[in-house]
């Protein structure tokens, strides 16, 4: 990546001063009215003196509004999408995009194993105009479970689902018609997914009428499985380069593009560049 000039380091610094000027203010009025761990004003002679907060946790409080602020937004909570999942999807998404693997189009999918399959678990979020563009059934993995999806692998012939971070890659055709190929990029945990052939595409099971008639959905072999009816749409959607996050019940599921440092960064540059 090229370095930025002189003439650019200086503007978005004087940016940053501007926004935090702006911000301050709110900040400053969110550490002071909530208790904090670590004592927060020492005692001087003229009394007691509150500290302001620090750059690095103005940074943190003002990605966090930002966070919310998107969440409430997007009005996904009405639809069933936890806020913690939202919170790790986002911050996964802003990491990969620091890393260059993300196209423009500021698209994020995630798919809440969490909820049962009954439930319309996938969500594909226009971060940019702050939209949900498709919020639909998709299916998990045959041994993953049944209604829900309790064991995950990143082995071949598991026929499991597995969590973590992909990035879209180009479709084909294969034996389920229109495919999308998906570049799982955590390591130890969905890495294997191009050699299983984990990937996006529609199911005759993905269907309410399957729903009614089996008390759930059908499963795959652990691709995450869409509806017949909306497949080729999400397919043409997502495709290319955007972030696919699939979230689980397991603990010991970690990724080093949870990196809230990172995400932060990326999330301040952005604003700045939208402020120019």
């Amino acid at each position: 990546m090229e370095k930025p000039s002189v003439t650019q380091r200086k503007r978005l610094k004087i940016r940053a001063r501007r926004l935090t000027r702006r911000v301050l203010p709110f900040i400053a009025s969110l550490f002071m009215a909530t208790p904090l761990a670590s004592p927060v004003a020492s005692t001087t002679a003229a009394g007691m003196e509150t500290k302001l907060p620090t750059p690095q946790a103005m940074q943190a409080a003002f990605f966090e509004q930002r966070l919310h602020d998107l969440y409430r937004d997007l009005q996904v909570e009405q639809q069933g999408l936890r806020y913690d999942v939202f919170e790790k999807a986002v911050t996964g998404y802003f990491n990969l995009k620091n890393d260059g693997k993300l196209n423009d189009k500021q698209l994020l999918t995630v798919v809440d194993f969490s909820l049962p399959s009954t439930e319309k678990r996938l969500w594909v979020l226009d971060l940019a105009s702050k939209k949900v563009v498709f919020n639909t059934l998709v299916a998990h993995g045959h041994n993953s479970g049944e209604n829900m999806a309790t064991n995950f692998s990143n082995e071949n012939e598991s026929n499991m689902s597995s969590l973590g971070f992909y990035v879209t890659e180009a479709e084909y055709i294969g034996k389920h018609g229109r495919s999308l190929k998906l570049n799982g990029v955590d390591e130890g945990y969905n890495d294997n997914a191009m050699m299983r052939s984990v990937v996006m595409h529609g199911a005759d099971y993905v269907s309410e009428e399957f729903i009614r008639q089996n008390g759930r959905l059908g499963r795959s072999l652990g691709c995450p499985a869409l509806p017949m009816d909306q497949y080729a749409q999400i397919i043409d959607t997502v495709g290319n380069g955007t972030c696919l996050f699939l979230n689980g019940n397991d603990t010991t599921y970690s990724s080093k593009y949870l990196n809230p440092d990172v995400a932060q960064d990326v999330a301040m540059n952005t604003l700045l560049n939208t402020n120019s």
